[in-house]
């Protein structure tokens, strides 16, 4: 068993590890405490994580662009290539809420830090319902003053797998009247999605330019796809002749030979 598949190993195992102590040790705080204070402890369980990466798999990762986040409430659309985009931004949130499924708030333990911290579950077998919920609670976060989180696309996509961009964060964009902050990663390329390795390298996040309100629902969603797309296919290029980048999955070994003969021919064309 090579060394990689046991550092994979290792982490996972105290993934989970860490989480069910850091959830039973700091429950007497998290639950007394004022929301507020209380993202302290997602915060320090995101922070741990980060740290296990670097130390057991040698996985560190890097922000841009922190600079340009606005004051008070906006929404955050950042790409959803992996797990690792679900918890890592965390500490760098003041008061985030996040749309997730419902099914969540049922786990023991899990579902009460979940509850706590006012997120926005939603139905994802009954449209209509999912809607209301979503459209409720967002406003109640934009009052509130805080940022909501929303993966444009819905659910995980490999790196390099073609676009496949929904409405929801177009009407939220609309309906909010708050900037947009798309987030760009490459995290699926060091933590893939359904599978348990985990590779060394160094994960970029580009907090990429907020896309400010006033724009129709169809400009809005056709700027928010380039923009992340364009960051997303500029880091896969990044990455592409590296020789110690982390494996590329076949979506990503074809956007990147897509990317490069379109740059030959506009050098043929000129």
């Amino acid at each position: 068993m090579s060394l990689l598949v046991l550092r994979s190993f290792l982490f996972n195992f105290l993934f989970y590890a860490v989480t069910l102590i850091e959830m039973i040790v700091f429950s007497p705080f998290f639950f007394l405490a004022p929301r507020r204070r209380a993202w302290f402890v997602p915060k320090f369980w995101a922070r741990t994580h980060l740290w296990l990466m670097k130390v057991v798999v040698g996985t560190d990762h890097v922000v841009i662009g922190k600079e340009k986040l606005p004051e008070g409430s906006y929404i955050l659309a950042p790409k959803h290539q992996s797990a690792w985009d679900t918890f890592a931004c965390l500490p760098w949130w003041p008061d985030p809420v996040l749309i997730l499924k419902r099914e969540l708030m049922w786990v023991p333990l899990f579902g009460w830090y979940v509850a706590k911290m006012d997120m926005i579950p939603i139905d994802r077998g009954n449209r209509f319902k999912a809607i209301e919920s979503v459209n409720r609670g967002a406003l109640r976060a934009v009052a509130q003053g805080r940022q909501i989180m929303i993966y444009p696309e819905g659910t995980r996509r490999p790196p390099g797998a073609e676009p496949k961009y929904k409405m929801g964060v177009a009407n939220l964009y609309e309906r909010l009247n708050v900037p947009v902050v798309p987030i760009a990663h490459n995290a699926g390329l060091f933590w893939p999605r359904r599978s348990f390795m985990r590779y060394p390298g160094m994960i970029k996040v580009e907090v990429l330019d907020p896309i400010m309100p006033g724009l129709d629902r169809e400009t809005f969603h056709k700027t928010l796809v380039e923009r992340i797309e364009a960051a997303c296919d500029r880091q896969l290029l990044e990455l592409a002749d590296d020789p110690n980048a982390p494996p590329f999955p076949e979506t990503a070994k074809k956007r990147v030979a897509e990317l490069k003969a379109e740059a030959v021919s506009r050098t043929g064309a000129v």
